[in-house]
């Protein structure tokens, strides 16, 4: 995980500052907006998120954040002469909900979309923000399937889910285990980590996969899949899926007498969870991570403005919503304008664009050129920084 070092985070903040700049209207100015532009009209982001169902609390994580950029980008003078403008839907982390939610944003006259929590979520949208030529940055969904479907205008500022899958193999290599058990929950994000992992783990010269083990999510009693789980005698467990059973997951391994590890995936990296599994379940609960506020090196000023105007802490994912309207409003002002199909090309040309993750460069699969996962672990209630994975 390449770690966001105090001139490193003076680089976002000044690309923020400079992405803003020049004659009070903004970079470039308004007159160079493209020819289809209404340049009186705001710049419209639109951003789904869970709020509702049970991943509900990532959602004002992500908004909030999203917020604070579009604000101080808007402060400077906006972009190309137009201020920003946030528009947010529920998921829900669903399926149907999104569809309905994204052609809503669609509707509202969005002009890029910076949302994408849940990746079984994300994927039924992805066709109909490509319909329309909207430019897609997500800041937190990373199934591999979401690559998969090859869409230009699809642009992922989390690691993939085989970059997790990577680390986690990595992690529990060093660690010395011997025999892992995989937990998902049949979900595109869950499942395509556990068996990316499994694939890695049943190299030679690593650990064992001992049980690639599917749960139903949104249930309270996981007894019958750990039994099956600890009669394979693992010394890991690692779950991929999302906080709400992990939580629980954690809680009924501790129960049953398990003494080995567990480790979760970035879909768990909540407070919620330790919430969820009490504190001393959760206590040494290992998790596969992009940054979190937590773990920024250098961003005080950054998390305390965030605290200022919010009241409360930044959580998961706030760090790459902040940065997925910084980077929207690199491209549309690269673009000249608001046109997708100029849009997409800007940020196909990005080349050593700041953000908390270190300078951007897209694959030609535009997925992040290094995952930049890390080990986090519950300490002290709270997860911590465990292994910056260098």
């Amino acid at each position: 995980m390449r770690k966001l070092y105090g001139t490193a985070l003076a680089a976002v903040m000044a690309s923020a500052v400079l992405l803003t700049a020049g004659c009070g209207q903004g970079l470039l100015g308004g007159d160079d907006a493209g020819s289809g532009d209404k340049k009186d009209e705001p710049i419209v982001l639109g951003m789904l998120i869970p709020q509702s169902g049970s991943e509900a609390a990532i959602g004002p994580y992500m908004s909030n954040a999203a917020q604070l950029a579009v604000d101080e980008i808007n402060a400077k003078g906006g972009v190309l002469g137009r201020k920003l403008e946030l528009k947010t839907a529920d998921d829900a982390c669903d399926p149907q909900t999104a569809a309905a939610g994204a052609n809503k944003l669609v509707t509202a006259g969005i002009h890029v979309s910076i949302g994408g929590y849940c990746s079984g979520a994300t994927l039924p949208t992805l066709p109909i923000f490509a319909k329309t030529d909207i430019p897609m940055i997500i800041p937190a969904a990373n199934s591999q399937e979401l690559v998969d479907q090859k869409l230009k205008n699809v642009f992922l500022i989390n690691g993939t889910g085989s970059q997790q899958a990577g680390a986690a193999a990595a992690w529990m290599t060093k660690e010395g285990a011997t025999k892992v058990a995989l937990m998902h929950d049949n979900t595109s994000y869950s499942k395509d980590i556990a068996l990316r992992t499994q694939t890695l783990l049943d190299e030679p010269g690593g650990p064992e996969t001992a049980i690639l083990e599917a749960v139903t999510p949104k249930e309270s009693d996981y007894s019958a899949n750990i039994t099956k789980v600890l009669a394979k005698k693992p010394d890991y467990v690692y779950w991929t899926g999302y906080f709400q059973e992990g939580g629980l997951i954690a809680r009924q391994l501790r129960q049953a007498g398990y003494k080995g590890k567990i480790m979760v995936g970035d879909g768990s990296v909540s407070p919620k969870l330790i919430e969820i599994a009490g504190a001393e379940a959760a206590t040494g609960v290992y998790a596969t991570m992009t940054q979190t506020p937590d773990t920024l090196q250098g961003a005080e000023s950054w998390i305390a403005n965030y605290k200022q105007k919010f009241g409360a802490d930044p959580g998961p994912y706030s760090n790459q919503a902040y940065d997925a309207v910084r980077l929207a409003a690199e491209a549309v002002t690269k673009a000249g304008g608001t046109d997708g199909q100029k849009v997409i090309s800007a940020l196909e040309g990005i080349d050593g664009f700041s953000m908390f993750s270190g300078p951007l460069k897209f694959t030609p699969e535009h997925t992040l050129s290094t995952g930049g996962f890390q080990i986090l672990v519950v300490k002290d209630g709270k997860f911590v920084l465990q292994d910056a994975l260098q």
